[in-house]
């Protein structure tokens, strides 16, 4: 899925509650015990010491254990090789439970929504057209898309230690035919098939149609003898929207994917359906 708007992307980091009094404590007196070469155990429970900046909390903040926990910096795996990822470098810092910190990367449902973006389970944008195979000069051809395939379809992240969760769904609203040369008609002039109220795009082709012009699709006017063949591209636009276990919702950009099929256009005297 590729946001439209090209300035927005999902979340590549953020901060959230993972780490207990307990559990810190438990990880760091079992690598002081640990048994190896080099006291390399006690090295590890020292850089957990540091990162955690265990000097501020009296045992570890057990006195606190049910009532909060350390948020850490967490990485988009999606994006982890981009410099924004870079962005959350604040050592781990102790909230109390019901506190939100005063953080503006620190996770949210909005946050798990953006997230969730990025896992959405939308099919490759596969078109069936007719004629199927090589196509003909002038000939229109039907293009739509399986309608069972292209509906809503949804992707939830949750953050259960704190009981946040978010859902985002996509909606298919149009199928856009670009159909990779200047000498071609699309249809409808726009290039842009909208969604039906029955939740198709493009109508299939059947012999009692022959003499219309298709509600979706192109016709090639050019053989591609000389060219080579057209890389027609197809793309979904998919709208965005997202709720959330706190209430909270709306809407985010609008995504679109698509997939591009190479197209040979020949050149006939008689045409046969």
């Amino acid at each position: 899925m590729t946001p439209r708007n090209s300035n927005w992307k999902p979340p590549a980091c953020w901060y959230e509650p993972r780490i207990t009094p307990k559990d810190l404590k438990g990880t760091i007196e079992g690598l002081e015990k640990m048994p190896g070469f080099f006291g390399i155990g006690p090295t590890f429970a020292q850089v957990y010491k540091t990162i955690f900046q265990t000097h501020k909390y009296d045992d570890y903040n057990m006195k606190k254990q049910g009532k909060g926990q350390f948020w850490v910096a967490v990485v988009n795996e999606n994006r982890k090789d981009e410099p924004e990822a870079q962005s959350c470098n604040r050592l781990p810092f102790w909230v109390d439970e019901g506190e939100t910190p005063d953080e503006p990367l620190a996770i949210s449902s909005k946050i798990l929504a953006e997230y969730a973006y990025d896992e959405l389970p939308v099919p490759d944008t596969d078109i069936t057209m007719n004629p199927s195979g090589k196509q003909t000069v002038n000939l229109d051809t039907w293009i739509w898309l399986d309608k069972a395939r292209f509906k809503p379809v949804s992707a939830t992240a949750s953050l259960p230690s704190i009981g946040l969760s978010a859902t985002t769904t996509a909606k298919p609203v149009s199928l856009t035919i670009e159909p990779g040369t200047q000498d071609a008609k699309v249809h409808p002039a726009s290039g842009e098939c909208r969604i039906a109220a029955d939740g198709s795009i493009g109508t299939p082709y059947s012999d009692d149609k022959k003499n219309q012009a298709p509600p979706c699709g192109v016709t090639y006017l050019r053989a591609t003898n000389q060219t080579g063949p057209h890389p027609l591209k197809a793309t979904v636009t998919w709208e965005i929207s997202w709720t959330s276990s706190d209430g909270d919702g709306g809407a985010l950009p609008t995504g679109t994917y698509g997939d591009t099929t190479d197209v040979t256009v020949g050149e006939v005297q008689s045409i046969n359906r």
